[in-house]
């Protein structure tokens, strides 16, 4: 309630432009899409297989790594991720090189980590959610 009144009380004059993004667009309350609130939806797809690729180089340049990763097939596994799951990818590959003891990250723990996150994905993809 107090975000409809929020976006309510915005000056006529537009001056004000709100972005808000959500994963789960079939949740959104249709009060927050009445003309004068949330005028547009803009769906983002999901990145195919090149973008993925890029993004991935991208969240996994600042790691330190030890040998050759081959970021391709990080990224055969990876179909359905979006940038955000590629950056955990990396992040997970991260705390599996910390629990191993090494302060750098192998191949090894990537290909852990992007099955790991997919696991995660396809567990939530089985949640029944319901329409609010």
């Amino acid at each position: 309630m107090e975000l409809l009144n929020q976006l309510d009380g915005f000056d006529s004059l537009g001056k004000v432009k709100v972005i808000m993004a959500t994963n789960r667009p079939d949740t959104l309350d249709p009060a927050l899409l009445r003309p004068g609130r949330l005028d547009r939806k803009v769906e983002i797809p999901l990145p195919n297989e090149q973008a993925r690729l890029e993004v991935l180089k991208i969240h996994a340049n600042p790691i330190t790594k030890h040998g050759d990763i081959d970021y391709e097939a990080v990224v055969k596994l990876s179909d359905g991720f979006s940038c955000a799951d590629l950056r955990n990818v990396c992040t997970e590959a991260g705390l599996y090189a910390i629990r191993a003891e090494r302060e750098y990250v192998i191949e090894e723990d990537f290909m852990k980590a992007v099955r790991k996150v997919g696991d995660a994905k396809r567990l939530e993809t089985k949640l029944d959610y319901k329409p609010v």
